[in-house]
């Protein structure tokens, strides 16, 4: 894949916890040019390490042996929201709006918005603001969330319409347990067995599983699309991912674990007379229309929430500012040194997802 695209010329906003651009394999990679003070806070001072190994996903460079991201000419532009995992109750405070955040880069010449984080909540004003960066061109990926084993909550931003539900699936295209699932699950990729910084010391990498480590895959696939064919739209962008997904299931019966399979970029990539859809055509006006089903297939009604600064994460304990969910308690087991090289290359694989359920019977 590299050898058509390397993601060079794209702008990626990793919507996160910080990005470190000091780290070796983010150096000359990271940019907070547009970025307002306002909604800059601490943007390059990463917090607990979930947003430099979400940039380092997308555009990390490998060198001396670091990770290797899948669009490594990518440009990372990073926003620090308060997670659940930013205990400082002042510094949460001063975190910027994760509505106001979205509408900044709409307005911008950011192309993908990576979202590695989830909450149970809809938030009208994040619902209202996702809507704004649609219909300024913007393609938005999110993760569904992992506690499938226990809550299988609704995720959002996920499962508002405009927004990508990233599912996690690994080396052969098997969704995580963990994973979580329904109705507004997208597209799945490797989110098993990755790579990320252990902690915000940034000396050692774990790997470990989760949708958020899915989530900046699949920001970075797109990120390689777009980059060898920039005049494509977001739309366009997306159905290609969608069209050359892997899967063993008919086009217009999606799974509910997997969505429409597992995104193979390098199908794309590797077919010159790849012959998109029309500009203004959305792939998911289906999902986009009919909104989050149940498990029994029922629409599930918008929750009335208070302000994102008043709102419970899925534990029962209290987040602040934008108010998600942060999928930052994604496993971290075996340790890797910083000497072994941890190139993020399973995406190029050409391996058929496995669907567990289906979305309609």
């Amino acid at each position: 894949m590299w050898k058509v695209s390397t993601g060079a010329g794209v702008k990626v906003a990793v919507v996160d916890s910080g990005v470190n651009p000091d780290t070796q394999s983010l150096k000359g990679r990271v940019t907070t040019d547009g970025v307002s003070q306002a909604l800059g806070y601490k943007a390059t001072e990463d917090y607990d390490s979930h947003g430099t190994s979400m940039a380092e996903l997308i555009a990390g460079s490998g060198a001396g042996g670091t990770l290797k991201g899948l669009a490594p000419d990518a440009t990372i532009v990073p926003y620090r929201i308060a997670l659940t995992t930013l205990k400082d109750k002042t510094e949460r405070q001063k975190a910027p709006d994760l509505p106001a955040v979205i509408r900044e880069i709409a307005d911008s010449d950011i192309e993908i918005i990576s979202m590695s984080f989830t909450s149970s909540i809809d938030h009208q004003e994040v619902r209202e603001a996702v809507e704004y960066a649609h219909s300024k061109g913007k393609l938005m990926f999110a993760g569904t969330g992992n506690e499938a084993e226990t809550k299988n909550f609704i995720g959002y931003p996920a499962a508002y319409p405009y927004v990508v539900g990233i599912a996690a699936s690994d080396e052969s295209g098997t969704v995580g347990e963990f994973s979580e699932h329904g109705n507004y699950v997208d597209l799945a990729s490797p989110g098993l067995d990755v790579p990320t910084w252990c902690d915000a010391t940034f000396r050692s990498y774990c790997t470990g599983q989760g949708t958020s480590q899915a989530t900046a895959i699949a920001s970075a696939s797109a990120a390689l699309i777009w980059s060898a064919h920039p005049d494509w739209t977001a739309n366009q962008v997306l159905a290609s991912l969608i069209d050359t997904a892997g899967r063993d299931w008919a086009r217009d019966d999606p799974s509910t674990y997997l969505g429409y399979g597992l995104i193979r970029p390098r199908k794309v990539l590797e077919n010159a007379d790849y012959n998109p859809v029309s500009a203004n055509t959305d792939p998911l006006a289906t999902e986009n229309a009919t909104g989050v089903l149940d498990e029994e297939g029922e629409p599930v009604a918008a929750t009335s929430s208070p302000s994102p600064g008043a709102s419970k994460d899925t534990s029962g304990g209290q987040t602040s500012a934008a108010a998600p969910k942060s999928d930052t308690s994604d496993d971290t087991t075996l340790w890797v040194t910083l000497g072994a090289a941890a190139a993020v290359l399973v995406i190029g694989g050409g391996a058929v997802a496995v669907a567990r359920s289906r979305r309609r019977a």
